[in-house]
């Protein structure tokens, strides 16, 4: 049976206009459109380009975020998820938010080397670093490159706390590196899951694995003793809002210990693009979709406002907030806070951990 799922999320391929960048043009060879003669448009495939970074964690001081510091070790995503708040970053590098942020991608191959070397600085107070904050530390390129399994491996011989949130059941690949720091009190995994009808999250997340491939996930990783936590995130008004009560039910039902949700956001040039995609696939309730968001927004599209973006404000909002707390004390979600340790930190045998361990 032929595979029917889409090929990329985005429908658009334009070039941000924050920059002033020249748009881009083709150049003018008559093959570029054999596609018009042939009948049959030609497949976007995906390109790695490396990064050589100088550092790899990234720090931030928000406060509606639960850590301080992140790897990503990729730009860009091939799942191709629509509502990626990170696809504004491409512009940074003259690349389009739409098309080409689930294609071009970036690998930073030295992030464990460099991953090492700063965590063997003098000075280096440990505290839970954060992958898949931006991009998808698992998404299909992880199987050849193993980036981030090479980062995990620096933690674990350094027993440093980490969280992951993927929408990837690649993660159960490392379950070995995991499980043991876990044990510790090192190590939790956050599964995304979005919605369980394969048809929206065909079409929302093309390139990422099966709702049923992320449970069976958590219940792999929920089974190795490693704490899990499962995040609804985005909730979007008129299509996947209805699914919350299932899915709380799904993740108590796979071992989850936790659960959690974001409204979705639509920033920069997210919102054209998340605009574009409801045209194309809910246009009988796209208008509807856009008037909740802006609803629950303040009138607009995206609140970048802090302590607000993350949860929205207004009836809307409200109300999905009193489904989601009732919907857990059901399943018994929640109860207990994942609590990670930082105490058992030793800087990395080499040069510089020698000198300071």
């Amino acid at each position: 049976m032929a595979d029917k799922r889409p090929s990329r999320g985005a429908t658009l391929n334009r070039e941000s206009q924050r920059f002033n960048l020249p748009a881009r043009k083709a150049d003018g060879d008559w093959l570029d459109d054999s596609f018009a003669i042939d009948g049959e448009t030609p497949r976007l495939r995906t390109t790695v380009t490396v990064e050589r970074a100088r550092t790899i964690i990234s720090r931030n001081s928000s406060p509606d975020i639960g850590f301080d510091r992140s790897i990503n070790p990729y730009r860009g995503c091939e799942h191709g998820c629509i509502y990626c708040f990170a696809r504004p970053t491409h512009a940074f590098h003259d690349l389009s938010p739409g098309l080409d942020f689930e294609s071009k991608l970036f690998a930073k191959p030295d992030a464990a080397v460099l991953l090492r070397a700063e965590l063997g600085k003098r000075g280096y107070v440990a505290q839970p670093i954060a992958f898949g904050t931006n991009t998808d530390p698992y998404q299909p390129i992880e199987t050849d490159w193993q980036i981030t399994r090479a980062c995990l491996d620096v933690l674990a011989e350094t027993n440093h706390p980490l969280t992951i949130t993927t929408k990837s059941d690649r993660v159960v690949r490392d379950i070995d590196l995991l499980a043991p720091m876990a044990a510790k009190g090192l190590a939790a995994v956050a599964i995304s899951l979005t919605s369980l009808d394969p048809k929206i999250a065909m079409t929302l997340e093309p390139r990422a694995p099966t709702p049923t491939r992320r449970l069976a996930a958590v219940r792999a990783l929920v089974a190795a003793g490693i704490p899990t936590h499962v995040s609804i995130a985005p909730v979007i008004p008129a299509i996947t809002d209805h699914e919350i009560e299932q899915l709380i039910e799904r993740a108590a039902e796979a071992g989850a210990r936790s659960v959690s949700f974001i409204p979705v956001r639509l920033p920069w040039e997210v919102a054209p693009l998340f605009k574009a995609w409801l045209d194309a696939h809910f246009p009988d309730r796209a208008s509807k979709v856009m008037a909740i968001i802006a609803s629950i927004r303040d009138g607009r599209e995206n609140d970048p406002g802090f302590f607000t973006r993350m949860r929205g404000s207004g009836p809307w909002a409200e109300l999905l907030r009193t489904r989601f707390q009732i919907a857990c004390r059901k399943h018994g979600m929640n109860v207990e806070r994942i609590a990670l340790r930082s105490d058992l930190f030793r800087p990395p045998a080499g040069p510089q951990g020698d000198l300071f361990g």
